[in-house]
């Protein structure tokens, strides 16, 4: 724990191809999905490889708004979210997490989603999920975003949950952050909204 209170708090700022290649290496899961499993149905999925979705998530870096935000210590990128329109996220329309979901009140380009967070392991419970949730708020937001949605981990409810899922976060973290519980078709997996103009204790709106 001491170990952590010396630790430096993370500075954020929207993703850089170069901070992302660095990040996700050429080992373990975020190297092999490249943050593209939401971004892919089914079948695309199947059909492409690590170096195709990598060149995907590459792609996106130039034909809009940056998909996600970063955290850096001393310089180094230290994690990752994913943060984009929710139309960008083929996946997400046939995903059983949405079944109970209450219809948005604004239009698909300004509900954007965050879907996946990437932590060095010598930088986790440190600090470093919570700066990044609140850089993928504020990058939604200063980029026409209405409402930020998320499909965080009940680990209240999933109290075996492993990395492979608490990739999309924790329930707890996001209400730390402002956000609200709309619907809960899977147990376990709720799905959560901030809207624009409701302040987060970190003082972003």
């Amino acid at each position: 724990m001491a170990q952590h209170e010396q630790t430096p708090s993370p500075e954020t700022a929207p993703a850089s191809w170069a901070a992302v290649e660095e990040l996700f290496g050429t080992k373990g899961e975020p190297s092999r999905c490249w943050c593209r499993w939401f971004a892919l149905a089914g079948k695309e999925w199947n059909t492409t490889s690590p170096d195709d979705r990598k060149e995907m998530l590459k792609t996106a870096f130039s034909t809009g708004p940056v998909p996600g935000v970063m955290a850096f210590r001393n310089g180094d990128p230290v994690g990752w979210c994913a943060v984009e329109p929710r139309e960008s996220y083929r996946r997400l329309k046939r995903s059983p997490v949405l079944k109970a979901e209450p219809p948005s009140a604004t239009e698909d380009t300004g509900l954007w989603a965050i879907s996946c967070f990437v932590v060095a392991p010598k930088h986790r419970r440190s600090g470093v999920s919570t700066a990044l949730l609140a850089a993928a708020v504020e990058h939604a937001f200063t980029n026409g975003a209405e409402v930020v949605e998320a499909y965080p981990v009940d680990t209240g409810l999933r109290t075996k949950a492993t990395s492979a899922e608490l990739y999309h976060g924790t329930l707890s973290l996001f209400r730390a952050a402002g956000f609200s519980p709309v619907s809960e078709s899977v147990p376990g997996r709720p799905v959560v909204r901030l809207a624009r103009g409701h302040t987060t204790p970190g003082g972003r709106a």
